[in-house]
Parts: C-alpha cells; sequence; structure tokens
C-alpha cells in the first residue's frame, strides 16, 4: 500500500491541482482519492493503466467537491457570486452542475411556504437588502431578519441535492 501510495500521489496531485486552484483543498482531495483508490484498488480491472484508473476517481471527487461544497455555497448568495463560482468549476461538467442545481434549488423552493419562498427570493435573488425587504413586505427589519433565518432553516432542511446517492 505504502508504495502505491508514494508511487501516485505526486501525479494524483499533479492532475488535481490542474483542476483546482486552493493547494490546501488539493492537498486534502488528492489524499481523499488515493484513500479511495486504495480501498477499492480490488476493483480495478486492468482495462486501462492504473494512473488512469485513479484519475477517473480523481473526477468524480472533484466534481463531487462543487456538487456539495462549492455549488452549494450560492444558495445563499447574490447572483455574480453565483457566475465566479460556476466559472471555477471544471468546465465541461460546469453547465450540467449549474443546471442541476438550479433545478433542485427550484424543487425545494417549492416545498416551502409562500412567505419563506418570497423572503428568500426577495434576499437572494432579487438582492433587496433588509430594509427593503421590510418595506416591500410592510415588516419590522427584526421580522425580517427573524423569518430570513427561519426560511433558511427551512430550505437546508428541504434540501436533498448532496443527500443523493451516486
Amino acid at each position: 500500500m505504502d508504495n502505491f501510495y508514494k508511487k501516485y500521489y505526486l501525479g494524483v496531485k499533479k492532475f488535481v491541482s490542474q483542476k483546482i486552484d486552493d493547494e490546501g483543498l488539493v492537498e486534502e482531495l488528492t489524499n481523499d482519492i488515493m484513500m479511495a483508490a486504495m480501498m477499492c484498488r480490488s476493483n480495478f480491472n486492468g482495462d486501462c493503466n492504473e494512473f488512469s484508473w485513479i484519475c477517473g476517481i480523481a473526477k468524480h471527487k472533484i466534481v463531487d467537491y462543487y456538487r456539495k461544497k462549492k455549488l452549494k455555497t450560492i444558495l445563499f448568495s447574490i447572483s455574480d457570486e453565483f457566475e465566479e463560482i460556476a466559472d471555477k468549476a471544471l468546465t465541461p461538467e460546469r453547465d450540467v452542475l449549474k443546471n442541476e442545481l438550479k433545478e433542485e434549488i427550484k424543487k425545494t423552493l417549492a416545498e416551502l411556504s409562500k412567505g419563506y419562498k418570497d423572503i428568500l427570493r426577495l434576499k437572494y435573488i432579487e438582492g433587496m437588502k433588509i430594509n427593503e425587504i421590510s418595506k416591500n413586505l410592510e415588516l419590522t427589519s427584526k421580522a425580517v431578519e427573524s423569518k430570513l433565518i427561519r426560511a433558511k432553516k427551512k430550505f437546508r432542511e428541504a434540501w436533498a441535492y448532496d443527500q443523493k446517492k451516486d
């Protein structure tokens, strides 16, 4: 196992660093990928070389990272930040993931009450400030803040995107 790790670690790290800019994250993902490859090594059937097989695992881990971690952060961000995050995603998978994420957001919002759906839309899609929302909904700023906290909590509870089994 130790030889396996030494043999492929630097190549896998280079592969991951071509997809991700954050050195700490590259290190973490590379370790996860190597661990997954070592755990699943008995599944390697020899149809390709071992490094290609590990890179396939790496691609899946990187997509999972963007799906579960990076793209999820846009839920409570403004639109400009969404585009910035999406642009950093893997180019071939970016559009698929973006569309998949939009659909999941719509489904999750549909599960919420109209009041929660409206306040999340005003804050995160239309980009309104708390005081603008309070005028729009004829509520106090404190009431808007409280309702926004409850709406985000309900959204997170209803959010099933990262609980899917691949």
